[in-house]
């Protein structure tokens, strides 16, 4: 992508600096295609790397948790709806910014240009509204631990609310993304170009979808986690005191399972904003002064593009640090595997025997 890049460069992302289309289309005089660049090449590549991995670390927590043996407990469907987000993040987003940047145009019509679209801000909403439910979940079991009987039944009623007003947010998209068709070039890209009468309406639509996508979810959750280490905090100097407190187990102020899952937890939303804290920061930089494009390396907006979808990665792999049976499940499934395949005479391999159904997490938090 040149420096006179317009709303007809394929966007990488719903609320991206270079992505984000513009109302503005240059003349033909000054306007270049944009081509498939060594930039946008390394991105490719390693959107890819980051797909395979996502793909298949995510089916491994997805049937994890969703088969495991043991009871449920209500920390399972917050680790499903998670991973079912993070899926969507990878069958959705991943492969279509890849083959996007390929194809540099848009060959799929106004009709899937519309779909895709929202596709990708809902599931984006949903990554990162399904992080403050969890967050949530964690400030009402450690502060009211003795309120937890009703916490199935609760986040059932915010999962719901998450997945509601996703939809609700992505569903602009549906109307203002439209295939449009370069005059005088035989180039068609699928951009917001005419949706916006002024591009500061632009500029609002986007700062609303940063503020609602970001912004908010980092205060909630910031809140919430601040608001359980004060609680820790007054129950180490309350025990110091000398006072007594009504425990679950032991003398620990929070039960050791339950100060695991909220260990968990807090790693699993800070991997979120650490990833895509410095792309949200470009997009800004970009809503307010477009011509930081041409003081802006190109390889720099594809590399925080995908760092940004490393976040995807990241939550597979904090469950199975702070999960032993997901670990012993992966290892316990390749070994059998192993073992069946040496045995197994060759034209009768399709009989080897199953990996063992995985357990659920340990933590009961």
């Amino acid at each position: 992508m040149s420096e006179n890049m317009s709303s007809l460069a394929p966007p990488t992302s719903t609320v991206a600096p270079p992505t984000l289309p513009s109302t503005w289309t240059p003349p033909l005089s000054t306007w270049e295609t944009p081509s498939f660049t060594s930039a946008a090449q390394f991105r490719v590549g390693a959107t890819l790397v980051l797909f395979v991995f996502a793909a298949c670390s995510n089916l491994a927590l997805l049937a994890s948790v969703g088969r495991g043996r043991r009871p449920p407990s209500h920390l399972r469907p917050l680790m499903l709806s998670l991973v079912s987000a993070d899926l969507m993040m990878t069958f959705v987003v991943m492969p279509l910014d890849a083959v996007w940047n390929v194809t540099v145009q848009w060959h799929g019509g106004d009709a899937l240009c519309k779909v895709l679209c929202f596709l990708k801000l809902f599931a984006m909403y949903a990554s990162a509204f399904i992080l403050v439910v969890i967050s949530l979940d964690r400030h009402h079991v450690i502060l009211h631990p003795l309120n937890s009987i009703k916490a199935h039944k609760r986040n059932r009623q915010m999962l719901l609310v998450a997945w509601t007003l996703s939809i609700l947010l992505a569903m602009p998209q549906l109307f203002i993304f439209r295939a449009v068709r370069m005059e005088g070039a035989d180039f068609t890209q699928c951009a917001t170009h005419g949706s916006f009468s002024r591009r500061w309406q632009e500029t609002v639509y986007n700062m609303f979808h940063f503020i609602t996508l970001y912004v908010v979810p980092l205060l909630v959750m910031s809140c919430c986690y601040s608001r359980i280490l004060l609680h820790i905090h007054l129950q180490h100097l309350r025990e110091k005191a000398g006072e007594s407190y009504l425990r679950r187990s032991g003398t620990d102020i929070i039960p050791k399972a339950r100060m695991k899952t909220l260990k968990m937890t807090v790693v699993i939303v800070l991997s979120f904003v650490v990833c895509w804290t410095p792309y949200y920061l470009l997009g800004i930089w970009y809503w307010f002064q477009p011509d930081m494009l041409r003081v802006t390396p190109e390889y720099v907006h594809h590399v925080l593009f995908v760092f940004g979808n490393l976040n995807t990665c990241c939550d597979p792999v904090i469950y199975g640090f702070y999960t032993p049976s997901f670990r012993a499940d992966l290892a316990a499934c390749f070994h059998q595997k192993r073992r069946n395949a040496a045995r197994a005479p060759p034209n009768r391999g399709s009989g080897a025997r199953r990996c063992p159904a995985p357990h659920s997490p340990s933590e009961r938090g």
